[in-house]
């Protein structure tokens, strides 16, 4: 392969430059221009729907500045009717990318693999990492492309891989200086340019330290004016207004059948607390029926004296319930097809939210709302703390 002298200029320049160095300009965000001789976080956000992606996200974010490395930013892995394989969405697409400099380093996936990849990952020297060995074609191995959206997601930047590596019982305890000085020691940037994950490295749900990482989230300029826009011709004359979100899918109403099993599934720490000192995750805060929605929405616009709800859902709206309740209530949706993150920014925004504990597309909204220092409550659940957490 012809290297220009550009190109070696370039690099030359970059490895001159501070190990700690920052990616100051925005510029670097949007074009990968700057080489990070620390190294580099990349995964495959291969495990579940948007709002999980997002909880690991923020640990993965933790993980690449524990580690000093630059994090590569992957596109979102949406799954659309009538496609048969998941579907790339550059980050940038919802979100700013460079807002996430304030916290650490990051490249978008696109531009490290456009710029940067042949010099910093060349093909022939990709190796990729797993706790432990994966069902697939070869033993002992991570066969990280095995499955969708595991191949698609790699295909999409026509990456293979040529080696793996298996790093348990090494875990992503961010909060534990031990485990990120072993990280540290075993896998040094010189032989491990690019630590690449079969999956996110980074636990689910978010724990609570991550979660504080959401500030750094911000809607780009496109969905910050859509919301603004809908908020504006929906209820410029019917403020406060209540949004609400509601998980009622076929779905959803099953994985709730389990929470007397699993209490902690899904995001319900978000209500319960990390070791459900704040109550036990009953079916109806997962499942709430519908009296106890329409119940719930009046006491709490009679509360807020709110002249307006807004209806975020997967499935039935409940609109003909709440106006039988509410006759003199305005109830707004989106128009079909309606755009789940635009949703998610009209939720972040309501003056007062009423959301799902096991949600985590909830737990998205909920952490953009103390953000912003916006009320939130929950269907079914009310805070409570045991004796042991008064004191």
């Amino acid at each position: 392969m012809i290297i220009s002298w550009k190109i070696l200029l370039f690099v030359a320049t970059a490895l001159l430059a501070s190990r700690s160095s920052c990616q100051d300009d925005e510029d670097d965000a949007e074009t990968g221009i700057t080489i990070d001789v620390n190294g580099y976080v990349a995964y495959c956000p291969c495990m579940g729907r948007f709002g999980n992606q997002a909880d690991q996200f923020l640990g993965a974010l933790a993980f690449a500045k524990s580690l000093n490395r630059t994090l590569i930013v992957p596109p979102w892995v949406e799954y659309r009717r009538g496609q048969r394989n998941a579907v790339m969405v550059p980050y940038a697409e919802y979100f700013k990318l460079e807002a996430l400099l304030e916290y650490h380093r990051v490249i978008s996936m696109e531009n490290f693999m456009e710029y940067l990849a042949d010099y910093e990952w060349p093909v022939g020297k990709r190796k990729v990492f797993c706790y432990s060995d994966r069902h697939g074609a070869k033993k002992g191995e991570c066969n990280a492309k095995e499955g969708n959206p595991f191949g698609p997601f790699w295909d999409s930047f026509e990456v293979n891989f040529d080696e793996s590596v298996i790093f348990g019982p090494l875990y992503f305890d961010t909060h534990s200086p031990s485990t990120m000085h072993e990280w540290l020691v075993r896998y040094r940037p010189d032989p491990y340019p690019v630590l690449a994950f079969v999956g996110p490295p980074a636990p689910f749900p978010v724990t609570i330290h991550n979660a504080q990482l959401h500030r750094y989230i911000q809607w780009s300029d496109q969905h910050h004016y859509k919301a603004e826009e809908f908020i504006l011709e929906n209820f410029y004359n019917d403020r406060p207004f209540i949004a609400v979100h509601l998980r009622n899918g076929l779905d959803f109403e099953r994985a709730c059948e389990h929470v007397k099993e699993s209490p902690s599934m899904f995001a319900a720490k978000q209500c319960i607390g990390e070791r459900g000192q704040y109550g036990t995750t009953t079916e109806e805060m997962c499942y709430p029926s519908a009296d106890t929605v329409v119940a719930q929405v009046k006491r709490e616009v009679e509360s807020n004296k709110a002249k307006a709800v807004f209806i975020a859902t997967d499935n039935d709206d409940l609109i003909s319930e709440f106006k039988r309740a509410m006759p003199n209530v305005k109830f707004v949706k989106q128009s079909e097809p309606a755009s789940p993150h635009l949703d998610l920014a009209i939720l972040g925004r309501a003056d007062h939210m009423i959301g799902n504990c096991v949600s985590s597309f909830t737990a998205f909204a909920k952490r953009e709302r103390d953000v912003r220092g916006l009320p939130t409550t929950f269907w079914a659940f009310e805070r409570k703390l045991r004796n042991s957490d008064e004191l």
